[in-house]
């Protein structure tokens, strides 16, 4: 053989070699990566590549899927740096979800706690209706108690005896404190009665009458608003100035510490002022107002109040109407027209119509009231002002006369001064004798 063919065959033999040497090195490689099954040499090796070609064709797929997972127990070399990239790819999105997973159950939470007014103790603080009523109520009457009771006592003036003469004088006593002529003379002619009988001993004998009668005439009062039906709707009249638009406000907060939903009508549209001050209160108090534009239809105002209730699940409605004279036929008929909107709002009866009376104008509270009595079925009246004036005993004419019972008296300007009417403590309040209120002070 020539040299040149020598060579040529020995470069041929080490190309093959170098190729097998480096074939050999890839395969060495691959041996790591299935080290999970060692146990297969090399050379069945190529015999189940061409079985499980189709099954290997896929591992290599998974073997770069695996490669992800493998820095994770191994840190390979090569190919592991880009799963480990994209590891923390992964995990970041997982952090970001769970934190704004834990912030939204704790913004539900939080007006949940907000929701359980544990407020319903505010009305046991007036629940006691003892010493505690009895002294507040006196308090407030202490013009009313100044004024007749006092001179009551001076009439008696500590005698053991009681002269039949001495009813004459107790009748005007009464009289001057409005209570009213036909009231007066219906408790002079008990007292009479009584007096015949020989009763009436001594002065004491005569204020245990007194009271007796004003217990009688009472009997029919029955302090405070239950709240039975879904919204229950209160319709508060009177003429302007007697303290209308504050005694909303205040019902308003009673019903809310009671844990009320509370919606107030400002049907009061004829005053801007009425309106304000109503407005005042719902911040105040926290509660829900439906108003009109100025000068607008009051009976429609408060049909918008009752449906707005009726949608939300409101417990009370209260509604504010306009002031009226209640000399004026026209503007007593419209307050008609008020009272059977109402009716058709909520396809039944109003449940109550509250009138409020300011008990300083004495007699002329019990004008208003035959009046506004005749033109709508009043429910219940509020008696206001009743610690700045002598003339409380228009209570007692206001019931005997017209049957209505008093729901509530205003005995300061706290929202805890209108108080439910209660007979018993008021009785023991306005005529207790003056010698027995010294002694439990």
């Amino acid at each position: 053989m020539e040299p040149g063919t020598i060579v040529a065959i020995v470069v041929v033999a080490v190309l093959i070699v170098v190729a097998i040497v480096f074939a050999m090195r890839r395969q060495a490689p691959e041996a790591p990566s299935g080290e999970a099954t060692p146990p297969s040499p090399a050379k069945p090796s190529p015999e189940k590549k061409a079985e499980p070609a189709p099954v290997k064709a896929p591992e290599p797929a998974k073997a770069a899927e695996p490669a992800k997972g493998a820095p994770e127990k191994k840190p390979v070399k090569s190919e592991p740096s880009r799963p480990a990239a994209e590891k923390p790819i992964e995990a970041k999105p997982v952090e970001v979800e769970t934190p704004a997973a834990k912030p939204e159950p704790a913004k539900v939470e939080a007006p949940v706690a907000k929701a359980e007014p544990a407020k319903p103790a505010a009305p046991a603080k007036e629940k006691p209706d003892g010493k505690e009523q009895v002294a507040a109520l006196r308090r407030g009457l202490a013009s009313t108690r100044g004024g007749f009771i006092a001179r009551l006592a001076q009439i008696f003036g500590g005698k053991k005896e009681i002269d039949p003469a001495l009813l004459d004088q107790i009748q005007e006593v009464l009289i001057t404190a409005d209570i009213g002529v036909r009231t007066s003379e219906k408790m002079l002619e008990t007292l009479r009665a009584k007096m015949a009988r020989a009763e009436l001993r001594d002065e004491d004998a005569v204020w245990s009458a007194i009271r007796e009668e004003a217990r009688a005439i009472l009997g029919a009062s029955a302090g405070g608003i239950e709240v039975r039906s879904k919204p229950t709707t209160i319709l508060v009249v009177g003429v302007n100035g007697v303290g209308k638009t504050t005694t909303i406000g205040k019902l308003a907060s009673r019903f809310h510490e009671e844990g009320k939903k509370v919606v107030l009508a400002a049907g009061d549209t004829f005053r801007a002022a009425a309106v304000l001050q109503l407005e005042v209160w719902a911040r105040r108090v926290g509660c829900e107002i439906v108003k009109g534009k100025d000068r607008a239809d009051p009976a429609s105002v408060i049909f918008e109040a009752i449906k707005k209730a009726q949608g939300d699940g409101a417990d009370v409605v209260i509604a504010d109407t306009a002031g009226r004279l209640h000399t004026k036929s026209n503007l007593m008929e419209e307050l008609k027209k008020v009272v059977r909107t109402a009716e058709k709002a909520l396809e039944r009866p109003v449940d109550e119509i509250l009138l409020v009376l300011d008990s300083t104008t004495g007699q002329n509270a019990i004008q208003q009231a035959q009046l506004f009595k005749d033109a709508i079925p009043v429910s219940g009246i509020v008696l206001t002002k009743l610690d700045g004036t002598a003339k409380g005993g228009v209570v007692l004419g206001i019931v005997d006369e017209h049957r209505i019972p008093v729901r509530y008296v205003g005995i300061g300007e706290r929202i805890e001064d209108l108080r439910e009417f209660d007979t018993d403590a008021f009785v023991q309040a306005l005529f207790a004798k003056p010698d027995d209120e010294t002694a439990a002070a």
